[in-house]
């Protein structure tokens, strides 16, 4: 049974107790946050894994499309307000749903239906055409797609994993965590460092280059990496 973890997002506190409530007992919702205020459901967001947002939209200092416009991943959202106004801009923010206060249980897993729907196509979507490891990280286990990694690189007992949006120290050694990596778009290029090919903007006989940082290049690895950039340029 697919479980989607949820946040709701309402600065009126009995408004917010009724939809945690029908959150709470439906058998396909995980809630792990309700807010009453735009910049803590942000926060929530930025570092936690939420697939659903159920959002009112009229909040002081933020409201709910400023909450969207800050984001750099979006999650699903249903929005819930009392204007009717509000529609038209709710679906240019490609909302999963627009519900109208007061809201109803039916209408209410109605909403839910369509986002687990959507949440589904995604999944198979990004899982099919990404691959992707699992990886230990704050006692987590996290799904990492591979596209994302930029490079990998020693860190004492550890790993540090460089992505495009954040970093990620996962307890294993490069050897092993080499293993679990596509040999077609990863090159140990020294002791210390593995970088994914696809995100090298250049490189010498000392460095690679990805994005301002540079990454040393051993001189027994480096021919291994020139090698596999003759192959796929040819």
């Amino acid at each position: 049974m697919m479980k989607i973890n949820c946040i709701v997002v309402d600065d009126s506190n009995v408004q917010r107790q009724i939809i945690v409530k029908f959150v709470s007992e439906h058998q396909n919702l995980s809630l792990i946050g309700e807010f009453s205020n735009a910049l803590e459901a942000k926060n929530c967001i930025s570092n936690q894994d939420v697939n659903l947002v159920f959002l009112d939209i009229e909040m002081p200092v933020i409201n709910g499309f400023d909450l969207l416009d800050g984001l750099k991943v979006k999650p699903q959202v249903i929005f819930i307000t009392s204007k009717p106004e509000y529609a038209v801009k709710a679906f240019d923010y490609s909302a999963t749903d627009y519900i109208q206060k007061p809201i109803s249980r039916e209408r209410f897993n109605q909403s839910v239906k369509k986002a687990i729907s959507l949440i589904s196509l995604n999944k198979e979507n990004s899982d099919e055409e990404n691959p992707y490891i699992f990886i230990k990280s704050n006692l987590k286990k996290l799904k990492l797609y591979i596209f994302r990694i930029k490079w990998i690189e020693a860190f004492g007992d550890y790993v540090k994993i460089i992505t495009d949006n954040e970093n990620h120290l996962v307890l294993a050694t490069m050897k092993s965590f080499e293993q679990e990596l596509p040999k077609d778009k990863f090159v140990r290029v020294h002791k210390s460092y593995i970088v994914n090919i696809d995100k090298i903007d250049k490189f010498n006989s000392k460095y690679a280059e990805i994005g301002t940082s540079k990454i040393p290049l051993s001189r027994n690895k480096k021919e291994e990496l020139f090698k596999y950039i003759d192959n796929i340029s040819q």
